[in-house]
């Protein structure tokens, strides 16, 4: 018969056996559930994958390729366990998410399920028509190019953002913009005007305000001065040279809207058969005075500084030099320019430039 020192040692045994067997199953646990929702669901050995998973009607196809292509297929079924218990499938969200190599199914699934997708860095350079801007603008984000550019042509839909067709490219200025990846035509086109907007504060205002010029006639001159020259050293007397014509009502004979006007950027010698060719264009600057209706490129914030500096000069004309250097000769009066261009026809010539 059991002695009661015997029977206390039996159940201390006992209960030392429940305690370690308690804590196994609990290290168990934990490293089973480590492996299932926070260790590694990635098989792909690049740093970070691009998931998009575009606006239609097949996005729950579109994300189940994705997880086969780059989930292991013990965590697909873990992601489509957690997706069934909270109704994910039936609320997809679009958008643009970067993966990283490593990532948890837990963690990814909960960046998915919350929508919190990763932005675009989208980069606008010089652009110089409102087809060119929508063609890139749908590569870049998951919206309709012509979405974009029946946006950009119609006057109606343009008012509330205060232009027009030929002046709304006047609201893109060249930077890089965080953008998401699902931004509508009109949302991409809110966010240029807010930008815009930004662009154009106090300072700058009343810069326009001492040249007087509105702020789409600032763009315009400055996307010519922007096709004239890549000197910014140039720019602002460039823009006095403009103004100077424009206040002495000459037209302003910028070569670089003639191409605009026939849509040929590849001519690099204007001859009086383009000026003729676009006679009855808005944009040809030799047959009508003043600026043309927008711009003719987006313009950067050199060029529209440029402009806004106000720099007073006597000069009505400017040539490129001979030398090709990208710089030009200005003068004051028509023999001079007549003697500079001469020198350049010369220059063209010997190159055989047509």
């Amino acid at each position: 018969m059991a002695t009661k020192k015997t029977k206390k040692k039996t159940k201390k045994r006992t209960g030392l056996i429940g305690v370690f067997a308690t804590v196994l199953i609990s290290l168990v646990l934990s490293g089973l559930s480590y492996f299932v929702f926070i260790g590694s669901s990635t098989q792909f050995i690049e740093k970070e994958k691009v998931w998009y998973i575009a606006s239609t009607d097949d996005r729950v196809a579109l994300l189940d390729q994705l997880l086969k292509a780059d989930f292991s297929p013990f965590h697909q079924s873990i992601f489509g366990l957690l997706a069934r218990s909270t109704g994910y499938y039936n609320n997809v969200h679009a958008g643009r998410y970067i993966i990283h190599r490593g990532n948890s199914v837990f963690t990814i699934f909960r960046k998915l399920h919350g929508g919190k997708q990763d932005p675009v860095r989208l980069t606008i350079k010089k652009i110089r028509t409102r087809t060119q801007l929508a063609d890139w603008i749908g590569m870049q984000l998951d919206c309709s190019s012509k979405e974009l550019l029946d946006l950009l042509n119609n006057d109606d839909s343009l008012q509330p953002f205060g232009v027009n067709a030929e002046s709304a490219m006047s609201l893109i200025h060249p930077n890089t913009y965080d953008i998401y990846w699902t931004t509508s035509a009109k949302g991409f086109l809110e966010r240029m005007k807010k930008e815009s907007d930004r662009f154009w504060n106090s300072q700058r205002r009343a810069a326009l305000e001492r040249i007087g010029l509105s702020t789409v006639e600032a763009v315009t001159l400055a996307s010519i001065i922007e096709e004239e020259t890549n000197e910014h050293f140039e720019k602002p007397l460039m823009a006095s040279v403009y103004m100077n014509r424009i206040r002495l009502g000459m037209p302003l004979g910028a070569d670089p809207t003639i191409k605009f006007a026939l849509h040929d950027f590849s001519i690099r010698r204007v001859t009086l058969g383009h000026i003729a060719a676009s006679a009855a264009s808005p944009y040809n600057t030799y047959k009508r005075k003043g600026l043309p209706p927008g711009p003719i490129c987006t313009p950067s914030a050199v060029s529209i500084d440029a402009v806004l500096e106000g720099k007073t000069s006597n000069y009505l004309y400017f040539c490129a030099k001979p030398d090709f250097s990208g710089a030009h000769n200005f003068a004051a009066t028509a023999k001079q320019h007549f003697e500079n261009a001469r020198n350049y026809r010369k220059a063209l010539d010997s190159l055989g430039i047509q």
